[in-house]
This record gives C-alpha cells, structure tokens and sequence, in this order.
C-alpha cells in the first residue's frame, strides 16, 4: 500500500501520500523526500512566493516520466488555496493563477506533484509593475561554471557603476540569476525589459567576450549569455529554494558575493540533501532583498 500520512500544518490538516514513490531515479529520492525538503525550507522559501502568481513544473510520476508545466489553480484545489485572477493577452477570458501563501498551501500543491515553483517578478496586487528585475547568466556548452562566476563578478560591478545592487543565486541548472530589486510600482514590464536588453548589450560590449547575448533557444559555443528575456509580463524565474526537475535534484541556491568572489563550487553542490544543513549554517542570503527599494540608472 503506497504510504500517507496526515501533517498539521499552518492550522490545517493536510494528507500527503504516495510518500515512497522515486522521483529522482539515479539517486533515489523520493515524494517524501521531496515533501520533506519543503517543509523545512518553508520559513525562508515563503517570503519570495508569498503574494506572486506561480507556475509549477509538475512531475507526477517523477521527473524521468515526463513533467509540465501548470499555472492555473486546479479545479479540485481545497477553498483555502488562494488565486488571483489574470486575463492573457493571447487569449479570451480569465485564468486562476495559483498563489501560496503558507506552508500548508505549499505543501498541498508538492503533494500534487509540484517540483519546481517559478513565480512572477510582479507581486499580485499589482500585476503590471514588477518589484525586481532578472539577469539570466547561463553558459554555453563549451563554457565552464568558473566563467559564469568570472561574468558574475563583471555584472556585479558594472550595475555598482549604476549605482544598483543586486543579489545572486544558482538557478539550479549551469548559470546565475541575478535579482535586482526595484521600486515597487514605478517600473512597467516593458520599461524593464527594454531597461535589461540594454544593459545586456552594454555587458556585451564591455566584458571582452566573456558576456554576450543571446542568439535563438539554445546556447552554443564558449562565452556566458546574458538572458534578459526572463523580463516580461508573465515571465517567470524559478523561486529561490525551489527544486529543479533534473538529475541529482539540484536547488536554485542563494549564494553570497563573498561566495561569488571565492568559486571552488559547481551549482550540482546545492541540493535535496545539502541545502536544508547550509541554511542553519548560514542563514537566508538574500534577506533584505526585498525591502531594498532602487531605480533604474539611464544607460
């Protein structure tokens, strides 16, 4: 009989089962596993979902079986799983964007099968503004991890010269994300998009060729690309903490600049396993990040 159990959770009582199922078959991680990892990275992870529309990858017989992605509340969803409505400009009529807003409701959704959480750079109350702004660094498949960090320290520099800051994390995959809040409501999804594209090119310009811009879906040949097509309505990042739906489990990780300047570390370190014992070692790194208020420099 596949395992369930009942855990109380935010005042809820919320059933999770299936716990034995193998989600990541190389390493034998399993629904458990996953349910557990999110319980206990909650406190941290629920700052950066909390009040953002989501889109979850969702792997419901584990990630060698096949994934999709999911954004709309499921019709099934308990009446305590909260939504914002939102009208895409692709299409008529209104979707139900799935919300978290405490543990149980996260938890509800991983028990569904959710992997990975993305959410919007916009809060919900407030859909057309975004409050950060998403720099993409992500190698080619001739570049090491070692030149992402070397363009990292370039990026963090050159926004400094603006007078910004931003903060870096792995996006669980090969490359960076780096997030530079912005002033709530001042900034549209286009004026920040365009304000990316164009710093982008100024990278570009300006790093030598370790930096360029990205040509097509896929990234070949040497260098780091600067993604800025993260940036835009209804454009979506992995949230910090979430788990990625790929061989050995791997986290998008917080990471300090102190960090960042050091190396010695490939994104596959930060996993399932790791990540829970790093964060009572060290704490949430991007605290502060969202109660950091700038404005975008003229370029």
């Amino acid at each position: 009989m596949a395992r369930r159990e009942v855990w109380g959770l935010a005042g809820r009582r919320v059933e999770v089962k299936n716990l034995d199922k193998v989600f990541w078959p190389e390493h034998g991680y399993t629904k458990g596993d996953l349910l557990r990892y999110y319980r206990e990275v909650a406190p941290v992870m629920l700052p950066y979902l909390r009040g953002r529309p989501l889109t979850l990858v969702m792997c419901p017989d584990g990630i060698a079986a096949g994934c999709y992605y999911r954004r709309k509340r499921p019709d099934y969803a308990p009446d305590w799983m909260p939504y914002v409505p939102y009208n895409p400009r692709t299409k008529t009529g209104q979707v139900p964007l799935i919300l978290v807003e405490d543990e149980a409701q996260l938890i509800w959704l991983a028990n569904q099968a959710a992997v990975e959480f993305h959410v919007w750079a916009s809060p919900a109350r407030d859909l057309a503004h975004p409050s950060w702004l998403v720099l993409d660094l992500d190698p080619g498949n001739a570049t090491g991890f070692g030149a992402v960090l070397e363009a990292a320290r370039f990026v963090r520099k050159e926004l400094e010269e603006l007078g910004l800051v931003g903060w870096p994390k792995t996006s669980g995959g090969r490359g960076l994300h780096l997030l530079v809040p912005l002033e709530p409501g001042r900034y549209s999804h286009a004026e920040v998009r365009a304000w990316a594209k164009a710093f982008a090119a100024r990278l570009a310009e300006r790093s030598g060729g370790l930096l360029r811009l990205p040509h097509g879906a896929t990234h070949r040949g040497s260098g780091v690309f600067v993604d800025y097509a993260q940036n835009g309505y209804g454009r979506n990042t992995a949230a910090p903490y979430s788990l990625r739906a790929r061989p050995g489990a791997p986290v998008s990780t917080p990471l300090g600049w102190d960090e960042v300047e050091a190396g010695g570390f490939q994104p596959a370190d930060f996993n399932l396993e790791t990540v829970p014992e790093r964060l009572r070692r060290s704490g949430d790194l991007l605290h502060g990040l969202q109660e950091h208020r700038q404005r975008l420099a003229d370029l």
